[in-house]
């Protein structure tokens, strides 16, 4: 029973991963919106089973807000303002979506053989989450590098912030205080980054940040 409680709360975190990569394979904004809002599901999935593994009540609350607030509210404004903005809906890439994958894959294997050793003797169920943390951390890195899209970079900033809160659910939880005000630090950059977002469509015409390259003129 034991081992099928633990085998359940990895299969939430190796599925965090494959949502993530998921992301890197969108070519539209509005797939890449609705697969981040399913990360964020699968996060506060991730984190209700801890607070359950645990007797952690206080994760419970965090789970909440993950889903009202990263699964609902931030996508749904998101798409707002790909509408209200007219954004072009096509996402821009800096590598092939081939070389994006096999990085994703690289970088799943390294947080794997990183974490694995470092941790070593560490309680097994918060190391290998913690190794699936690691991952979905690095992989929000590399959306934000491999995407041109403005909008896209906030999705992988937040999905970066995912993989923060995994590691600090898997590393036995930590204060309520502390889960609030992650919460409310990302509802605060959203609409800040909202507002930025309409900024960059008034003065340039478009989000896709190459588009600030040329207005530097530092493209031929």
């Amino acid at each position: 029973m034991e081992r099928l409680v633990l085998d359940i709360a990895h299969i939430l975190a190796g599925g965090l991963v494959l949502v993530s990569i998921a992301m890197l394979y969108q070519d539209r904004l509005t797939s890449m919106i609705n697969v981040f809002a399913a990360h964020a599901i699968v996060l506060s999935m991730a984190v209700a089973w801890q607070a359950w593994l645990q007797d952690a009540p206080h994760l419970y609350w965090t789970a909440l807000i993950a889903i009202v607030f990263k699964a609902i509210v931030i996508p749904v404004g998101l798409h707002r303002i790909v509408r209200r903005l007219g954004i072009h809906r096509d996402i821009e890439a800096a590598l092939s979506t081939g070389l994006t994958m096999m990085a994703a894959m690289g970088l799943v294997a390294l947080s794997m053989a990183l974490m694995l050793d470092v941790a070593a003797e560490a309680d097994p169920l918060a190391r290998e989450d913690l190794a699936f943390a690691l991952a979905i951390v690095l992989i929000g890195l590399l959306v934000m590098v491999t995407r041109r899209n403005a909008v896209s970079q906030v999705i992988g900033f937040m999905s970066l912030e995912n993989g923060l809160i995994l590691a600090a659910t898997a590393a036995k939880g930590m204060p309520l205080v502390v889960e609030i005000s992650v919460a409310f630090s990302v509802l605060v950059a959203f609409i800040v980054i909202g507002v930025f977002l309409f900024r960059i469509r008034e003065r340039f015409d478009s989000v896709d940040i190459s588009a600030l390259d040329d207005y530097r003129g530092e493209r031929q």
